[in-house]
């Protein structure tokens, strides 16, 4: 087959959808894809990267080990949610037509198809890496000085740290925590022949990947590292055999309305994840039967996975494997580019902004000018406050260091500290509390709403009195993520705009609905009314006769109120372009439908991550007079109605050309990394054609319009792309 005729299984083919009784699913369903299986859908297509032969092959190896954690979070939260709608017997059906248990079903036989494809992309990545002196073995032999070296290691760094337990009535059966693994061994103790089964489980901070020294890279897991010397764990005992196991708990994390303290209940809520309900158990496919069933009967598998197999358990974990040192495996290192604009300014931020407004791709472009924006506020005696929302920071942030010397300089700042962030509620504590003890004034926000919205304030003393200056981006303030997901970051100090912020920091600091907002549109308030109000009016262009055209940048877009204004805008007869990377429950192409809606997604070495709106607004293309905006909220109901986001309109003629002109438009024309949705659900390959177009290769050696400054008026030009009327 063909890479251009590659098929992704999806809602159509993937989990075929069981009759619902007459009247019982909406008359609408078959207007959308159910969203768990298009979910999956991306994780396979994020997969099948593992095979792509363009990729170095640890880069490979990078997309089945990100496959493989996608799906654990994935199992742990939306799979969870649909197996707890079962436990309490809700039967509301979802938009395309299914019943929880329906939905469940579905997602559990695509699941262990999928995970089927992730061991069989393992075992053809472990014959390349052989050839490339990268071995993972198991319990094959080993030479003198390598297997004394691997018991040394086993004695000293592992048989300390972990603590095997009697399976019998003398002993309760350990707790096993979420992502936890282990291994049950059946003993027979050798001086009168007694059967025992032991299990042992392994703590999470030993390594996942054991690498013996040596100029070839030899790994070992540390499951069959452990098995290997089961001898020197039980002397005395004959070992009769083994398997390891791998389990996944619920772990999403819901606010109940009576919660007093949120700081409080955070903390008590995090330990309870870690004791959720079973939700999937991987077994080594020749587990002992009578020890199978002791973990079936112990961890009360009533609505969970089970999935045996002959491979790997727990495929994330080889991320390990991928930093070895083999530069010539990987991708050729990139740095990105510092914006010519600032440097013009000698570095200074604000002198930047006050020129004119800027916006800033990532990770293209290096987000340490969004670090030197909030380090420069710090240090500024000029600058009298700051305020600052803070979603997602990473372990290690320059951005709360700045913070804090901010607080420490005497000024007045202010951080919005989302609890809420899930996987993130312990980090967030922890920066909450530095926060506080620096002297921030630390808020958490709505107790039934998050805050998703990414914005930075610095409010700065100037001869002409007070100016703000504002940061609005489509991606989180963390370094590490910067680096590798593509978003966007917008410098102003538009009045209005900056005005309008100050409103959404009132709102979620104190309550105060920001009635008055003009240039921003804040959901839950507006921001959906934005998006309708926008569609409508190239609706009503195509209905006048005019140019009417539609291209919307997302992560996923799920809800069904702006589909369904999409569908209309289709029959209307504008022409829409979507680039959504992931979930899309959108039908595209269907006949009286969508005849008029293409959806394709961008898979590659960067993750597309930023969140573009833009509308023709009557003209053709070329299109200046287009309405453009970026925002923090995909196409889903919790972005719209359940978070508070911002979408920022794009005014300023450089701003504007740089987010339509270069980044939506290489989006659409890129061919190298594209998926086309079908409007029976599978994803296609796009055909890349005689003249191959790959958008991340374009931005890697295509500096912006925006950061460039006087390189612009100096000659020295940025292209701009061209695009055909229908765009994909």
């Amino acid at each position: 087959m063909t890479e251009a005729a590659q098929k992704v299984e999806t809602p159509a083919n993937l989990a075929p959808q069981a009759p619902s009784a007459p009247g019982s699913a909406s008359a609408s369903a078959g207007r959308y894809f159910n969203r768990e299986i298009s979910w999956l859908a991306f994780n396979q297509r994020v997969l099948a990267e593992g095979r792509n032969a363009n990729y170095p092959l640890l880069e490979r190896l990078r997309f089945l080990s990100i496959s493989g954690s996608n799906l654990d979070e994935f199992l742990m939260v939306r799979v969870a949610g649909i197996a707890g709608q079962v436990r309490r017997k809700i039967e509301e059906v979802s938009e395309d037509g299914l019943t929880p248990s329906q939905q469940l079903a579905s997602t559990h036989e695509a699941v262990i198809r999928l995970e089927a494809v992730q061991q069989d992309i393992w075992t053809e990545l472990q014959v390349a890496l052989a050839k490339e002196r990268i071995t993972i073995i198991g319990a094959e032999p080993l030479g003198r000085e390598q297997a004394q070296w691997l018991e040394s290691y086993f004695l000293n760094q592992v048989l300390p740290v972990i603590t095997p337990q009697a399976i019998d009535p003398a002993h309760p059966f350990p707790f096993i925590a979420n992502q936890g693994m282990g291994v049950m061994m059946a003993l027979t103790r050798q001086s009168d022949d007694t059967p025992i089964m032991e299990m042992v489980l392994i703590p999470q901070a030993l390594p996942r990947f054991v690498r013996l020294p040596g100029e070839a890279a030899i790994y070992i897991s540390i499951e069959d590292l452990l098995c290997r010397h089961a001898g020197l764990l039980f002397p005395g005992f004959s070992v009769g055999g083994h398997g390891v196991f791998r389990v996944l708990r619920d772990s999403d994390i819901e606010v109940e309305e009576d919660a007093e303290d949120l700081v409080r209940y955070f903390r008590t809520a995090i330990q309870r994840r870690r004791r959720g309900s079973v939700i999937m158990m991987q077994l080594q496919d020749n587990f002992d039967p009578v020890a199978e069933q002791l973990l079936r009967d112990q961890l009360r598998l009533d609505h969970a996975i089970v999935i045996k197999t002959g491979g790997l358990i727990g495929v994330s974990g080889l991320s390990v494997i991928v930093e070895e040192g083999r530069p010539d495996l990987k991708f050729e290192p990139y740095n990105p580019r510092f914006p010519e604009r600032v440097m013009q300014h000698d570095g200074d931020c604000f002198a930047s902004i006050r020129e004119k407004d800027m916006i800033i791709h990532h990770p293209y472009e290096s987000f340490e000018v969004v670090v030197d924006f909030l380090r420069q506020a710090a240090a500024d005696p000029d600058v009298i406050a700051i305020k600052q929302t803070l979603y997602r920071a990473g372990k290690q942030s320059a951005v709360i260091a700045a913070l804090i010397a901010a607080a420490e300089e005497g000024k007045s700042v202010t951080a919005v500290v989302e609890l809420k962030a899930r996987f993130d509620e312990e980090q967030n504590l922890l920066w909450a509390s530095q926060l506080e003890r620096a002297g921030v004034q630390v808020i958490y926000g709505f107790l039934d709403w998050k805050t998703h919205a990414k914005v930075s304030m610095v409010v700065r003393r100037e001869a002409e009195g007070y100016r703000t200056y504002c940061h609005f981006g489509t991606g989180n303030y963390h370094p590490v993520t910067a680096r590798i997901y593509t978003d966007l970051s917008f410098f102003t100090a538009d009045p209005e705009l900056v005005r309008d912020a100050g409103q959404v920091f009132n709102f979620i600091t104190g309550y105060v609905e920001p009635r008055t907002v003009s240039g921003l549109a804040v959901a839950p308030i507006s921001l959906r009314e934005r998006i309708y109000q926008m569609c409508d009016q190239e609706i009503a262009n195509a209905e006048a006769g005019k140019p009417a055209m539609i291209w919307i940048k997302l992560n996923s877009l799920t809800d069904v109120g702006v589909i369904d204004r999409l569908y209309e805008a289709s029959q209307a007869g504008v022409d829409i372009s979507l680039v959504v990377r992931g979930i899309c429950c959108l039908k595209p192409g269907v006949p009286g439908l969508s005849d008029n809606i293409k959806v394709k997604s961008i898979i590659g070495r960067f993750l597309e991550h930023s969140r573009i709106w833009a509308f023709g607004n009557g003209a053709a293309l070329p299109n200046p007079k287009a309405q453009v905006f970026i925002s923090s909220a995909d196409g889903m109901s919790r972005n719209l109605d359940r978070r508070v986001e911002v979408m920022v309109p794009i005014r300023n003629d450089t701003v504007h050309d740089q987010v339509l002109d270069q980044v939506m438009v290489a989006n659409l024309l890129d061919t190298e990394q594209s998926w086309l949705l079908q409007p029976d659900g599978s994803y296609v390959r796009a055909d890349p054609g005689d003249r191959p177009f790959n958008c991340h290769r374009y931005f890697m050696t295509n500096p912006s319009l925006s950061g460039r400054g006087a390189a612009l008026s100096s000659g020295r030009k940025v292209p701009k792309l061209a695009l055909r009327r229908g765009g994909v």
